[in-house]
Formats: C-alpha cells, sequence, structure tokens
C-alpha cells in the first residue's frame, strides 16, 4: 500500500520539467539513451519509492536491482516516519522554543524567547554574553539564523527591533566551538547529524555525519555548507560533498584533510543522544544536530522528519551498499511492513 500512495502521490505532484531536466543531465554523463534514464526512473520509482533526486543523488543508474534494493529512497524514509514517529507529537520538533524547554538538559547553553515587552531582558542577555545567535522559531536549513556581537545599548535595540519584526524570535548564547572542530572550519559550528531510533525503552544509534560550513556562519547542506560521513568511532572515511556534487578532498578554506579527521568527544556524543531519544517516546526516529562545544558535546536541535543521508556509490571504497542493511538490524525487529518495503 506504502508503494501505491507514493506513487499516485508523486504522480500529481512531480515537478516533470525538474525530473527532465536531471534526467538529461544522467544521460549525458552516462551516454545513455535519455528515453531509457526516464523509464528506468520511473521503474525505480514502482520498485524502490525513488524519486528523481533520489535516482541522481545515489547513482542509481550505475546499480543494479540488489544494490538499488539497500539504499534508503525518500519514499521508504516517509515510511520509517509514519512508522514510528507520532505525528501529534510534531509540534515538539517543529516549533523552537517547545524543543529547547523539552531537551533543555542537552542544550548547555543559555537562551530565551524575544516579545515585545522583554528589551531589558535582551539587553542584559546581550551584554552578557557579547556574542548571539538568533533563529526563527520555526525555520529549518539554517534560514533566518544570523550571528551578532554586542556593540553598544543603541545598535542592540536596533537588533532587538529587526529580530521582532523578521520574527526571529530565538535568541541565544553562542556555541564555543571545540578546538579541534575549529581547525576543520572556524566560521561557522560545524555540526554531526545523529540519527536513533528508540522502541520499547531501548535506544540505538544508527549513524553519524558530519556537516562543515564553507564561507558562511551556517554548515546546512542547503546554505552552502558540505557533509562527509564518520565511522562508529567519530573518524572521516568519505570526501565530502555539497549541493552541487562538488568533491572535496580537504577544506577549501582550512585546507584541513577531510578524510582521517577525528571528532573529538564523540562517543559522549552518542550517550548523550540515546539518551535524549527516550524523552519523547512517541518520536522513535529521530535525527540530532549535535555540536561538540570546548566543554563537550551539546544539542542544537532535533528533527522528527530527518533527511535521507547515506553513501555514494562513486565514494565507497567497498561494495556500492545503501543504510537500509544497518537500519534493518534494529527496525525489522518492530515492523512487519518495513520487512516488505525493505
Amino acid at each position: 500500500m506504502g508503494k501505491i500512495k507514493y506513487l499516485f502521490k508523486h504522480i500529481i505532484n512531480v515537478d516533470y520539467k525538474n525530473m527532465l531536466k536531471i534526467a538529461k543531465k544522467v544521460s549525458k554523463k552516462t551516454n545513455k539513451n535519455i528515453i531509457f534514464i526516464l523509464l528506468d526512473m520511473v521503474n525505480c520509482g514502482l520498485r524502490y519509492q525513488a524519486g528523481y533526486y533520489d535516482y541522481q543523488e545515489f547513482e542509481f543508474y550505475n546499480l543494479n536491482s540488489e544494490q538499488r534494493k539497500t539504499y534508503l529512497t525518500r519514499g521508504k524514509n516517509n515510511e520509517i516516519i509514519k512508522q514510528f514517529n507520532d505525528k501529534t507529537q510534531f509540534h515538539i520538533f517543529e516549533n523552537k522554543d517547545e524543543m529547547y524547554e523539552k531537551y533543555n538538559k542537552f542544550l548547555k547553553r543559555k537562551w530565551m524567547i524575544l516579545n515585545e515587552q522583554n528589551f531589558q531582558e535582551f539587553l542584559k542577555f546581550f551584554q552578557e554574553n557579547k556574542v548571539i545567535i538568533v533563529k526563527p522559531l520555526d525555520g529549518e536549513g539554517g534560514k533566518g539564523i544570523e550571528k551578532f556581537e554586542y556593540k553598544n545599548e543603541e545598535d542592540a535595540k536596533t537588533i532587538y527591533n529587526s529580530l521582532l519584526y523578521k520574527k526571529q524570535l530565538l535568541v541565544e548564547e553562542c556555541i564555543k566551538q571545540h578546538p579541534e572542530m575549529n581547525k576543520l572550519y572556524s566560521k561557522s559550528v560545524n555540526t554531526l547529524r545523529m540519527f536513533t531510533f528508540y522502541k520499547d525503552g531501548q535506544s540505538y544509534f544508527l549513524q553519524a555525519i558530519l556537516k562543515i560550513g564553507n564561507g558562511g556562519v551556517v554548515d546546512n547542506f542547503s546554505s552552502g555548507g558540505m557533509y562527509t560521513y564518520v565511522d562508529e568511532n567519530g573518524v572521516v572515511f568519505a570526501e565530502a560533498i555539497d549541493q552541487q556534487d562538488n568533491i572535496f578532498y580537504e577544506h577549501p578554506i582550512s585546507k584541513v584533510k577531510i578524510v582521517g579527521f577525528k571528532v573529538p568527544k564523540f562517543k559522549e556524543a552518542v550517550e548523550m543522544v540515546k539518551e535524549a531519544a527516550k524523552v519523547v517516546p512517541e518520536i522513535g526516529y529521530i535525527g540530532w544536530d549535535v555540536a561538540i562545544s570546548e566543554n563537550g558535546p551539546v544539542i542544537v536541535e532535533g528533527n522528527c522528519f530527518p533527511g535521507v543521508f547515506q553513501l555514494k556509490p562513486s565514494l565507497s571504497a567497498e561494495k556500492k551498499e545503501g543504510i537500509i542493511p544497518k537500519y534493518n538490524r534494529v527496525m525489522k525487529i518492530f515492523s512487519h511492513s518495513l520487512k516488505e518495503q525493505f
């Protein structure tokens, strides 16, 4: 049933112009007929719930059917979320003020919510912390995040009014990044996207992605950053990529080599997110954004609708295999429908 619903939904909503654009790009790259590529895209949609972005990003055009089965597509990811995440609890993660209240012990930093009557509170907060980060309460993808340094009260008042106008109402202490993470890129807080699964009183750590800034104050993929993969010891094992599919062997600004970089305090971060996964048991599958501060790991935010991250086949030094086998070792225990899907 999940495959049929996915198919009909995407037949109605698909951007055929963009699909054709990507098909042309793949056709040129592979030297395969565009009609063949388009038909293969449709086949992958039917069999693997793969959209055309999945087809391009995870290089389905170079995979056989057995390999394709191992890759988590957006359609299958939606099924995991539907299966294990109670949508009546989504509001906790969609509203940052609720999320910050619920997970405050894991944030390990000061924060406040602006309103039209609390300039003096904001001023005191700004003066005490000197540097602040501001965010909209419902933002995503790094949009609306800005950094400010305290100058004087008049400037603070101007900033306060601007934040109210732009609805950037969450104000927080700037995370002081661990020196090793600073070496990688110092202009943004480089974060880990750490995936957890919780069911029947047990927390499981699934995988971690390292997101790295590149010229901005945020590290988000959609905001110009790049990402790569780390192993169970927190060591990067693949080159980084950005949204334009550029591959980075070293950071273009810091010149630090990507592969082999070791994330400090990684084991502590794993234990922290496993503990955080227990707080709202109705949300079983969560993607946590975690920073490594001078004093250890801290949660930046949680995502109840985590995106799809897995190593591109062309970046894999070993066999071409997606993340599904790893997820299955935990999730198939609890779900008959996922067994059928996967």
